[in-house]
Parts: C-alpha cells; sequence; structure tokens
C-alpha cells in the first residue's frame, strides 16, 4: 500500500512539473470520453424521441389504405392528412375502399382480435374565424371509434358522438396548434369556424400531442365523416380505415384478420394481388428501434477514434517523459530500484493522466448533456459513463506499457550517462 501511495506521489510530482503537457495530454482523454458519451447519448435519445413520436400516434392501431405501394397507409399513419394525405393515398389505381369493408372488418365474430373500425376522409381546407385564417395539416372526417385507435384526449368538450354522424352535424374537434392559430386568448368550444362553405361549432379541444417528428399533431381538425363527405369531400370511397386492435400484443393476428376479411371481400386469392396495405405500428416502432440502435453504434464508433487518439497522445507523452528523466532512472536503478518498480512507477503516471482526463471527461458530458444537440434532448445511460471511463483507464494501462517497459528496460550505466 505504501508503495502505490509513493508511486502516486511520484506520479503526481511529475505531471505537476509539466503542467501544460499534462493539460495537453488530459485534454486528449477528455474529449474522447467526451465524445464517447454524449454520442452515445445523442443516439438514445434521438431513439427515445422517435419511439415518443410513434407511441403518440397511437400504440395499437393500424390502418389501411388503398393500393399495394404502402404510401397511402404510411402517410395515414403519420397523420398526413389533407393534400398531402389525400394525393398519397391515390397513387395507384386500386379498388376504393368502403363502409361495406368498413361493416366486414366491424365482425367481431370473423375479427375477434379487432376492438374498434374507424373510416376516415381526408379533406383539404382553409378555415376561417373572425379575422383569422388557418389550413390545418390534417383534416379528418371519421367515427367515435377514431378517438382511442388515435389516442386522443379531451382538453376541453368532447369528441364527435355517434348521433353527430347520424345527423351529419357540422361540428369540429381541433388541435392546440388550430385552437391558437384561430382563436387565440380565447376558449375555443363553442366559438364557430367556416371551413369551405361551411360554418362549424368547435365541440371540443384536444390535449397536446407535440410533434411526431415529421409534422405537427396538434395541426387537426376531427369532423363526423357524414359532414365531410357531404359538404366538403364527397362520397367516394374511403381515404383509408383504422383498425384498433383489443390490445398491443394482439396487433399482428388483427392485421391478419383485417387481411383475411378484406380478401374474401374484394374476392381476392392470392396475397400477392392484394390491392390494399396496411400499417402496423408494432412494425413501425420495430423498424424505427432497429434503425436507431444502427445508428447509436454508428456514432459510438465514431467517437472510439477520438478516445484512441486520446491514448496515443498519452503514449507520446510518456515516452518524451521517459527521455527527459534517463538519468533519474539511472540512479533509481543504481541504488537498487528494480524493473518492476520502475514500470510500476511509469504506469501509474500513465493511468493518472487516463484517470484525470476520463473524470474530466464525464463532467464534460454531463454539462454538455444539458443541452440540445441538433434538435436532439441527449440521454446519458449510466452503462455508457462507466464504459468511457473504463475503456480511458485501459488506454491509460495499454499506451503507457510500452513507455514504462522501455524505461525498466534502460542499462543503469548507459542511463547515468545520458546528457
Amino acid at each position: 500500500m505504501s508503495a502505490l501511495i509513493e508511486n502516486l506521489r511520484i506520479a503526481l510530482q511529475g505531471i505537476v512539473a509539466n503542467r501544460l503537457r499534462a493539460v495537453l495530454t488530459t485534454l486528449g482523454v477528455l474529449i474522447g470520453v467526451a465524445s464517447v458519451i454524449l454520442l452515445l447519448a445523442v443516439g438514445n435519445g434521438s431513439s427515445q424521441q422517435i419511439q415518443q413520436s410513434i407511441n403518440k400516434l397511437g400504440t395499437n392501431f393500424l390502418t389501411i389504405s388503398p393500393g399495394s405501394n404502402g404510401f397511402g397507409a404510411l402517410a395515414a399513419t403519420l397523420g398526413l392528412g389533407g393534400r398531402f394525405g389525400a394525393r398519397i393515398g391515390t397513387q395507384s389505381s386500386a379498388a376504393q375502399l368502403t363502409m361495406a369493408d368498413v361493416s366486414a372488418l366491424s365482425n367481431h365474430k370473423q375479427a375477434p382480435d379487432i376492438q374498434s373500425v374507424a373510416p376516415v376522409v381526408n379533406a383539404s381546407e382553409t378555415c376561417v374565424a373572425g379575422a383569422y385564417s388557418y389550413q390545418p395539416s390534417t383534416f379528418v372526417g371519421t367515427t367515435p371509434a377514431y378517438q382511442n385507435a388515435r389516442g386522443y384526449t379531451m382538453a376541453s368538450g368532447q369528441f364527435i358522438s355517434s348521433n353527430d354522424v347520424n345527423t351529419r352535424a357540422p361540428v369540429v374537434d381541433i388541435g392546440q396548434t388550430v385552437a391558437t392559430s384561430l382563436f387565440p386568448g380565447a376558449n375555443p368550444v363553442g366559438q364557430s369556424l367556416q371551413c369551405g362553405r361551411t360554418t362549424f361549432t368547435v365541440e371540443g379541444l384536444f390535449d397536446p400531442k407535440g410533434t411526431n417528428g415529421v409534422q405537427d399533431l396538434d395541426s387537426v381538425i376531427v369532423a363526423p365523416i357524414t359532414t365531410v363527405q357531404s359538404e366538403l369531400s364527397g362520397f367516394a370511397g374511403l381515404s383509408s380505415i383504422t383498425i384498433e386492435a383489443t390490445n398491443s400484443s394482439t396487433i399482428n393476428s388483427a392485421q391478419a384478420e383485417a387481411t383475411e376479411i378484406l380478401m374474401q371481400a374484394q374476392g381476392i386469392t392470392n396475397i400477392a394481388n392484394v390491392d390494399f396495405s396496411i400499417a402496423n405500428q408494432a412494425s413501425l416502432l420495430s423498424t424505427s428501434t432497429s434503425t436507431s440502435k444502427t445508428f447509436t453504434a454508428l456514432l459510438g464508433a465514431v467517437a472510439a477514434i477520438s478516445l484512441l487518439v486520446g491514448g496515443i497522445g498519452v503514449m507520446n507523452i510518456m515516452l518524451v517523459t521517459v527521455t527527459e528523466r534517463t538519468r533519474e532512472i539511472g540512479i533509481r536503478k543504481a541504488v537498487g530500484a528494480t524493473k518492476g518498480a520502475i514500470m510500476t512507477q511509469f504506469l501509474t503516471e500513465a493511468i493518472v493522466l487516463s484517470v484525470i482526463g476520463g473524470g474530466l471527461g464525464i463532467l464534460a458530458a454531463l454539462i454538455g448533456s444539458h443541452f440540445m444537440i441538433d434538435g436532439v434532448k441527449p440521454v446519458i445511460e449510466s452503462w455508457s459513463v462507466f464504459m468511457a471511463f473504463g475503456v480511458a483507464v485501459l488506454i491509460g494501462l495499454f499506451f503507457g506499457a510500452y513507455p514504462a517497459n522501455r524505461a525498466a528496460s534502460l542499462n543503469p550505466i548507459d542511463a547515468l550517462r545520458y546528457e
């Protein structure tokens, strides 16, 4: 124990005697450790943001769209309504989805894993309220089943009802962005707005949902499907059908049931010939998670290079230190210092430099994690801190081994003659 304390004392004396050189050496390790921790945190934060964005859309729903290219389903899943969603959803010359398909999918005997089915018609309208006008990203005509499937909760008022659908009531529910754009500083519930030639009454205001990374989920207006069809879009086919599974574990079963039902309804016998596409929320989440892990691994590999460069800096400085202290090494060996003692002394100095650099790197990473990096809030995981610090110490040990061995192998007579 006393030998270890003595080695630490000598190492610290050597570091203090060459402050500038020590600072530059530890700076290389600091940057490497901080880079590893922060870039892994950025990858982790990005992954969590993507998962949160997908979860905001709803956790156990499927979106069926006309066409086998899948773009329409993806657009509907991401909440891309209006002109963009309508245009993507009709890219192929597929058979249209109809209310008959909705009825078939609502048969719980044939589809026990389907909780509810909501037809969706997209519209594109600029709405006016007094002196304000605004075009929402998403204007949806649907039924009450849409609320639970897409995870909408109400800040005030109520969601459209079955009676609203049956009577083609001119009522809407709006998102927070629509509310602040058309009714700044006022409670929108009970207020009127005009979309196209129709005057609607705001029946409810949604709780904020934020963004899904593609668009503002609060820039939405939801109205009864019958009202949208009669006043805005016409009675053509449905833009999409939203299906809510009984729970997140049955979403794949619900997809299989929906595929089979629609194939029977449309007289399709070969699955390769289906003219509809189904976007599965679970598959989307799984794919995004896999992509994020790959992205995080790539960031970690890039950061590891800077840590490696820091280790080379440690070795370079220790080689210089050995050269400068050649006479000291000769004197110590002449008075009886063993090869192991000399090697331990210089290894200790290399490790101390790495430990100081690693500790400061962790501090820098913790400070940096409080700032947004390219729009992403870094999320540091404890394992990355221990890993980066441990690698820094191992690098000090590895890159300090050669200079330490070189010092320990010096011939004492040659060392004493060294000028």
